[in-house]
């Protein structure tokens, strides 16, 4: 369910709302990494203690659980709310993360290819190309070693029983 402004800025204290404001899309492409990081650590700190706090109120308006005051809380008083918007926070922020993860693994990846695409280059420059039309020995083909396994069956062994076979057949066909 989509949150509205005001709604979220109720069940916000001061330093949350300006934790979720950070965390808004504008604000938060321009904070540095080191700040992003840091951000995403101080709302995962808050949406897990509003999440436990939700979690006990619901426990004690059940009866489950014990009251973390002098009585047991009769209504949920903005907990959920509070949760909902902070989890909306850690969403975006874990988006901006991936975003940008993505984004360093692909300059990460076009560096790699042109500094391959450089080295293939010079390994292929006339200078160093061997001559083909040389008449010397080069290294050849390597063998494959046969992985199968060898019978143990003599082949004369094996010729003499289908050879007894084929005569012990005969006869009864014979017959």
């Amino acid at each position: 369910m989509a949150l509205s402004r005001k709604e979220a800025e109720r069940a916000l204290d001061k330093d949350e709302r300006s934790l979720v404001d950070s965390s808004q899309h504008p604000a938060v492409q321009e904070l540095p990494d080191a700040e992003l990081g840091n951000l995403v650590r101080l709302v995962r700190e808050r949406r897990d203690k509003a999440q436990s706090l939700a979690s006990q109120k619901r426990r004690e308006m059940r009866g489950k659980g014990a009251a973390r005051g002098a009585t047991a809380a009769k209504r949920d008083e903005g907990s959920q709310v509070k949760l909902e918007v902070l989890a909306m926070a850690m969403r975006r922020l874990n988006g901006e993360v991936e975003r940008r993860r993505r984004l360093a693994a692909q300059v990460a990846l076009v560096e790699n290819a042109r500094k391959a695409l450089s080295l293939k280059e010079k390994a292929t420059t006339k200078a160093e190309a061997p001559d083909f039309n040389a008449r010397h020995a080069r290294q050849g083909m390597r063998s494959i070693e046969n992985t199968k396994a060898g019978s143990l069956v003599r082949p004369m062994e094996r010729g003499r029983l289908r050879k007894a076979a084929q005569v012990s057949q005969a006869k009864r066909d014979s017959r």
